[in-house]
């Protein structure tokens, strides 16, 4: 990695405003660096260029079409890919705020963390992993890396858009070390083959702000994923009487504004719901940082658990919502038609591309023909994990004579 020279100014101070962080916050001047050496700006720190990459890329554009739940087109109420990962970026940039972290970092790294989702949100990866599978697999976090490193193209000197070392590292490493005993699934091939090129120390934690946008992950989603099933109708607030954490906010709710209504009680159901569980994550992160005492941020990456994290009251409180919205909505009756044929589909136009790769577009299909098997299985899930939900509907409509079924109304995610 190329560690770019620090900005400067011979007619007075540097552009940037820079508040005093934590001795183990990442910090941008220390960067491990790019991959290819740039000016630097006198404007912005190298993780909030990062930042504005990320959300300038065509990969961050498309989740505006991507499900997270529900088909967007069925309502405009209901959650994408995109506004999940706005919604994300806001919880983890004031979880890095509140405990003296890079707030820039916090951000780029919720920005990214779900650039690689398929359309058809988990149904799609699942499908698409399993073609892929005697191809090396498919997995969105990987895919997440494909896409900044490689796929994206839109700048003269390289492909991807060329991030900081930390920035990479948080996208892989933001759930947990994929090496040694705190990993928990198999490193997919694509990571393997980035870490041998430029190492990302997969036996280590993420930097905090990585760890902070996790957090905002689980948050973020337990608390929409309520708002959007009570407004589809799959369950009503007295069927969240059987969880007592929702329970016990609802009754406070009753208790302050007798008499609300219906829409009102969900709003403040669901910003109760990440007001409890930010405020907890402060608490419980602070206890640890405490009690590790790091001075720098491979004290974080080596410290042998997560810093950021829930109480076990408030961890063993998510983990019961969690049950809760498996049971009760992403298994629904009402949503696991739309997964079958939303399977159907991502199936259907991976072996058709597979068979006759010129039913890609020009680009594409050219690519692929000029690669062995399993470049050319790689570079169809390319194509298919880029499709947003109504892309992907028209061109199983155009090549597998497959229109969509009614009730296509939802899709699970999680």
């Amino acid at each position: 990695m190329h560690r770019c020279p620090l900005p400067s100014s011979p007619s007075g101070p540097i552009f940037l405003r820079e508040k005093p962080l934590a001795p183990y916050a990442a910090d941008w001047r220390r960067s491990r660096g790019r991959l290819f050496a740039e000016p630097p700006s006198p404007t912005r720190g190298d993780f909030q260029r990062d930042r504005d990459r990320l959300i300038h890329s065509s990969a961050f554009r498309r989740l505006a079409h991507k499900t997270q739940v529900f088909i967007p087109f069925e309502g405009d109420h209901f959650r994408t890919r995109l506004t999940h990962t706005i919604e994300v970026a806001q919880i983890s940039r004031a979880l890095a705020r509140g405990l003296g972290l890079d707030e820039d970092l916090a951000e780029a790294t919720a920005l990214s963390h779900d650039l690689g989702h398929t359309c058809f949100g988990h149904a799609g990866e699942e499908v698409l992993a399993h073609c892929m599978a005697p191809y090396g697999g498919f997995e969105h976090n990987a895919h997440a890396l494909r896409i900044v490193t490689r796929l994206e193209r839109r700048y003269a000197g390289w492909d991807g858009l060329n991030l900081c070392y930390e920035t990479l590292e948080g996208l892989v490493k933001h759930n947990g070390p994929l090496l040694g005993p705190a990993a928990t699934r198999k490193i997919p091939l694509e990571i393997i083959e980035f870490d041998a090129f430029v190492p990302l120390d997969l036996e280590l934690y993420a930097s905090a702000e990585a760890q902070c946008a996790a957090l905002a992950d689980d948050i973020a989603y337990n608390a929409h994923d309520i708002d959007d099933g009570l407004r589809a109708g799959l369950f009503d607030l007295e069927d969240l009487g059987e969880v007592d954490f929702p329970r016990q906010l609802l009754e406070e709710i009753a208790i302050l504004h007798p008499g609300l209504e219906r829409v009102r009680v969900i709003h403040e159901l669901v910003r109760r719901l990440i007001t409890r569980f930010v405020e907890d994550a402060f608490v419980e992160t602070a206890r640890r940082l405490a009690a590790l005492q790091p001075r720098t941020i491979d004290d974080i990456r080596a410290a042998g658990g997560s810093v950021a994290g829930f109480s076990p009251e408030m961890a063993a409180a998510q983990r019961e919502l969690k049950e809760f919205l498996f049971a009760r909505m992403y298994r629904h009756a009402a949503i696991l038609p739309v997964w079958k044929n939303a399977a159907r589909i991502v199936r259907g136009l991976f072996e058709i591309y597979l068979a006759e790769p010129w039913k890609m577009p020009e680009e594409w299909a050219q690519a692929a023909q000029d690669l062995d098997e399993q470049g050319r299985a790689r570079r169809i899930a390319d194509y298919i994990a880029g499709m947003t939900d109504r892309y992907a509907l028209a061109q199983a409509q155009k090549w597998l004579g497959a229109p969509p079924e009614p009730g296509e109304a939802a899709l699970h995610a999680h």
